[in-house]
């Protein structure tokens, strides 16, 4: 399965249907303001992590482009990569975190696991078959030392 959307814009999707949900059914009230300000955090951290994936990723002049994975140039396994394989999906789903709270009602939730799944299903495993061919025993020995998104393998 070839990715077909791109997570960015996945992202905006989920967003605005997090917001038409909230705006629209909105459920319950989970958080009032000025709670619901520390949805800022989430969001800050989500973009500093996709930030530096991004970074990562020009430093080693390997290819930005999640819908083609098959042509990246070179395994990227420092900086924010040594903590996750998938920063950039980790960000995104971060943003959507903060999305949520930031909107305070129950009703934006139902979005964040979908999008998760889908990133997962859609884009994530496609990447891994891509990286594992073009890598072999590098990608795996990555794979067994980095989790999927954060954290320690097997955790």
């Amino acid at each position: 399965m070839r990715p077909r959307i791109p997570p960015p814009l996945l992202m905006l999707i989920a967003a605005i249907i997090m917001w038409s949900l909230h705006r629209w059914c909105p459920i319950a009230r989970l958080l009032a303001a000025p709670w619901n300000l520390i949805g800022a955090l989430p969001i800050a951290t989500g973009l500093l992590i996709a930030a530096a994936a991004i970074t990562k990723f020009r430093q080693s002049g390997t290819t930005l482009n999640p819908m083609e994975p098959g042509k990246a140039s070179q395994l990227v396994t420092d900086g924010i990569f040594r903590v996750s394989r998938n920063p950039m999906y980790l960000g995104l789903s971060l943003l959507l975190l903060g999305w949520a709270l930031w909107l305070g009602s129950a009703s934006p939730w139902f979005v964040l696991p979908v999008f998760v799944l889908l990133i997962y299903l859609a884009q994530i495993l496609p990447e891994e078959r891509a990286l594992q061919a073009l890598f072999g025993d590098s990608y795996l020995e990555y794979r067994r030392t980095v989790a999927r998104w954060l954290g320690r393998p097997g955790q």
